[in-house]
């Protein structure tokens, strides 16, 4: 494992990205497993009165009576498997928490996306611990100051094997997305870990 580490100075956050925080080897192998072996779905979602599919696939796993809800969409999680625990394991270790549940993202193309959002549900608590782990296509991870129009906006490139870490007030104050991209690109699996707070 690459210890490397590299700190975002930002105002309201806590935010750390650890690139090759999970082998070349490694990356390749979990991958693929989760590729093939995650029950992925393809959620919908309600928007001015229209139905539109989820420009991603997604897949929620976990303690399993601990659900999660966002954007309109209620998610039962899947038990954890073999690949969830290890990496999950892992990066527990650095955080220095426990994580309840993990909520995964497959951007098959370019075009798959993950408009500008928040990861404040009142389940996650005051302040929460997000860790966001990457395989696959290297994709632009920006955000924004929801209240600060001086400050510009960030981009942290998210790499095959990498884990984001945030913390602190970081979700109340910062948006964050995955833009489209028309650029010919391969698929990414993004796995973002919390710590759901309902019984």
């Amino acid at each position: 494992m690459n210890n490397s580490k590299t700190i975002y100075d930002l105002p309201d956050a806590e935010i750390s990205l650890f690139n090759s925080f999970f082998s070349k080897e490694e990356s390749d192998s979990l991958y693929i497993s989760l590729a093939e072996n995650i029950n992925w779905q393809q959620d919908q979602i309600k928007f001015f009165g229209k139905i539109y599919d989820v420009p991603r696939l997604t897949a929620l796993y976990g303690n399993t009576h601990k659900t999660y809800k966002y954007s309109g969409i209620l998610m039962q999680p899947h038990p954890w498997n073999e690949d969830l625990l290890f990496i999950k394991k892992r990066i527990e270790k650095e955080a220095k928490v426990e994580f309840s549940t993990c909520l995964l993202n497959y951007y098959r193309t370019g075009n798959d996306s993950n408009s500008w959002h928040q990861d404040n549900e009142k389940e996650l608590g005051r302040n929460p611990i997000i860790a966001s782990v990457s395989f696959g296509e290297t994709r632009p991870f920006q955000l924004k100051h929801i209240e600060r129009n001086d400050l510009k906006r960030v981009d942290i490139p998210l790499s095959h094997g990498s884990m984001l870490l945030m913390k602190d007030s970081t979700q109340h104050f910062w948006k964050h997305r995955i833009p489209k991209t028309k650029k010919d690109i391969g698929s990414r699996i993004n796995l973002t870990f919390r710590i759901i707070k309902n019984e």
